[in-house]
């Protein structure tokens, strides 16, 4: 090798280690933090200037004091962001910076696989059987002080919506050990119910019966927006030690941010949705639609959407399907979840706009009477009004015939009770009248049940044949 090829290979063998040192040194090299800062906090929505995110993006805030306040945007009104916080906001001044939660520029030799779904860029949280017989907030801390949650396992909290076609069908009955639901409501494996009640007519404990009693192999319970003194009732004395140790509970209550209360909804369902990809038959609680709904109202509100039905903005009609569609069975052979949404009836008044919205949307729906938990009647089960869609397929045509010839009775006896209390009615007038008239009392006790009773389908079956026998 002559003399000046040695001198071009030292030459470029010093370069090739310069330019080797100058990306080990890039690799140490943090890319710049982009920050807004806060323009306007008014009511429930913060302001933020300086940043370019997408709705749904999580961000922090950091206070003087070293903490932190999570916020997510909800929206956007030219180069100003809506802000919607995950806690309280005492203690943000102007200026106050706000900082991306992921990075505006990814660090060399890191860039991720394009993100083109909204799972992917939805925010992720603990899932799987660690969760089981815990009690956690909509951001996926623990509320029961048994320490950390012991899952490895993440999961987006909004997913895609399914191929409808790729659902199995609902095939299967489920045994929710309630005598009433059981041979005149029947419901199936993967179904979607609503609970529709006003207050004090004993929702929650129908709710923790179903719980303890219902042959599922998980049981999610999404406490959304109720009282806090509720939550712990519910967990300790309704759904019970035997109940919790099968169940993940998600517990946000009405003293919550509205953010909280949505959240913790999603993150109920994607739990939920969890345990269903794993095979697992999943029964899902949520208490209530309706609280949940109201959360999204105050949020659209607070960003300026107009009201429309009843101070309702339009996207609220347009989460709850939303919602409510993630329910369900999943591919054929897999798992299911059948859900029970409660929804509140102000003044028991069954045409509310989220009762009706809910009413469409749901594959069925209980109704709770006022009149019959007034005078004793538990479960107060209006049979009348109530239906459950998937029952005619899943049933046998005897249990049909003999659940329709019940109602009937019921219902007769119900138009007739004030000429029957007064005695103006005439035995052998009307034949029908004259059965349900004898038949009424066992009736009433077959559609009564006491809460630690656990009738299970082919006894609830056997007695409603017996009625007639």
């Amino acid at each position: 090798m002559t003399a000046p090829d040695r001198t071009v290979d030292r030459h470029t063998t010093r370069w090739s280690s310069y330019l080797r040192d100058c990306g080990t040194l890039v690799g140490f090299v943090e890319p710049q933090q982009v920050s807004g800062r806060i323009t306007r906090v008014a009511g429930l929505v913060m302001e933020c200037v300086g940043l370019k995110l997408a709705v749904g993006s999580a961000c922090t805030i950091p206070m003087p004091n070293g903490a932190r306040v999570e916020a997510e945007v909800v929206g956007f009104d030219g180069d100003r962001l809506f802000l919607m916080p995950q806690s309280d906001v005492e203690g943000i001044v102007p200026g106050t910076k706000v900082l991306p939660v992921e990075a505006t520029l990814p660090r060399p030799g890191t860039v991720p696989h394009p993100r083109r779904r909204p799972s992917d860029r939805a925010r992720h949280l603990p899932v799987g059987m660690g969760l089981l017989g815990r009690v956690v907030d909509g951001a996926g801390r623990p509320l029961d002080g048994l320490g950390p949650l012991l899952t490895e396992d993440s999961g987006p909290i909004n997913v895609r919506p399914a191929n409808p076609l790729d659902r199995a069908p609902i095939v299967e009955t489920l045994d929710v050990g309630i005598r009433a639901i059981n041979a005149m409501l029947t419901v199936g494996r993967g179904q979607r119910l609503g609970l529709f009640a006003g207050s004090g007519v004993g929702k929650s404990v129908l709710l923790g019966m179903m719980a303890r009693f219902t042959k599922a192999d998980v049981v999610v319970v999404g406490l959304i927006g109720e009282r806090g003194r509720e939550v712990k009732e519910f967990i300790e004395h309704i759904l019970g030690p035997e109940g919790l140790a099968r169940a993940a509970v998600v517990a946000a209550p009405a003293d919550t941010p509205p953010l909280m209360r949505l959240q913790g909804a999603a993150y109920t369902t994607a739990i939920a949705e969890h345990f269903r990809d794993q095979g697992k038959n999943v029964l899902m609680i949520m208490d209530s639609l309706t609280r949940y709904a109201m959360a999204q109202r105050e949020i659209a509100l607070a960003i300026g959407e107009p009201p429309a039905t009843k101070g309702y903005p339009p996207s609220v009609f347009a989460k709850l399907p939303v919602l409510v569609e993630r329910a369900g069975n999943g591919l054929v052979g897999g798992g299911s979840i059948t859900a029970f949404y409660t929804v509140l009836t102000e003044g028991d008044d069954q045409q509310d706009p989220i009762a009706d919205s809910a009413r469409a949307i749901l594959d069925g729906h209980f109704v709770l009477n006022r009149r019959l938990a007034e005078a004793g009647h538990y479960p107060a089960i209006d049979i009348e009004q109530s239906i459950s869609r998937a029952m005619h397929t899943i049933t046998t045509t005897a249990h049909q015939h003999a659940a329709r010839r019940l109602k009937q009775l019921y219902s007769r006896f119900e138009r007739s009770r004030d000429l029957i209390t007064v005695g103006a009615y005439a035995h052998g007038t009307d034949p029908v009248l004259d059965q349900a008239i004898a038949l009424n009392d066992k009736i009433e006790a077959f559609l009564c049940q006491e809460i630690t009773d656990n009738v299970g389908m082919p006894q609830s079956l056997a007695e409603l044949t017996s009625l007639f026998s």
